[in-house]
């Protein structure tokens, strides 16, 4: 498991400035599955924070953070992959928050499990989850942060089985640091500089 020293969560005031959504799939059988970077990432998140993903609200579990001095929403979409965007939407919608304060985590097998990559728009790269996000929202401007979980060994083998699979040993070892990683690019994009992430942790 990742190591996690959460810190004392303190009370927070004023308005939700960004929403940080991973996304996956809920239910046991899902739990440290490829296909749950985005959930396995935001626990990470949560609780280094010091956070709790206790509030069962905008068709999923949320709760509010304090990362690099700036209020976030912190959602789990508990709608299933394909349908993530209702959740995402349903949240926006709420806060009043422009796709660009919206900054979506999610599994990628383009990159080998150790790599990420940050980008602040663009198309859904053939992931169901953001593609059910752009789709709903209209808009590909959101900024995300894509988390390599490894292809195929053999690309005869089914994708959707592969997906759903869990990671070998080593390449849990590297995946935990490319969260780490995504944690601390995280800090860096709600501080306005998304470059600097971009340059420090894409691999």
């Amino acid at each position: 498991m990742l190591c996690l020293f959460p810190k004392k969560k303190e009370n927070l005031s004023g308005p939700i400035e960004y929403l940080v959504v991973g996304l996956g799939n809920p239910g046991k059988q899902y739990e440290g599955t490829r296909h749950n970077a985005g959930f396995i990432a935001l626990d990470y998140i949560a609780a280094r924070a010091g956070a709790k993903l206790d509030r069962l609200k905008f068709k999923g579990l949320c709760g509010e953070a304090e990362i690099a001095g700036h209020k976030v929403l912190l959602l789990k979409p508990g709608t299933y992959m394909n349908l993530s965007g209702q959740s995402v939407i349903e949240a926006m919608g709420f806060y009043k928050l422009a796709p660009q304060k919206v900054i979506v985590i999610y599994d990628d097998i383009s990159f080998p499990p150790g790599r990420l990559r940050i980008r602040l728009k663009g198309s859904d790269g053939g992931q169901n989850g953001m593609k059910n996000i752009i789709y709903l929202s209209g808009t590909e401007d959101f900024p995300r942060i894509r988390l390599g979980t490894g292809d195929r060994p053999d690309r005869r083998w089914n994708l959707a089985d592969w997906v759903l699979s869990r990671f070998s040993e080593s390449d849990w070892k590297l995946f935990q640091e490319a969260v780490k990683n995504a944690a601390d690019a995280l800090e860096l994009m709600v501080q306005g500089r998304a470059d600097e992430a971009m340059n420090r942790y894409n691999g």
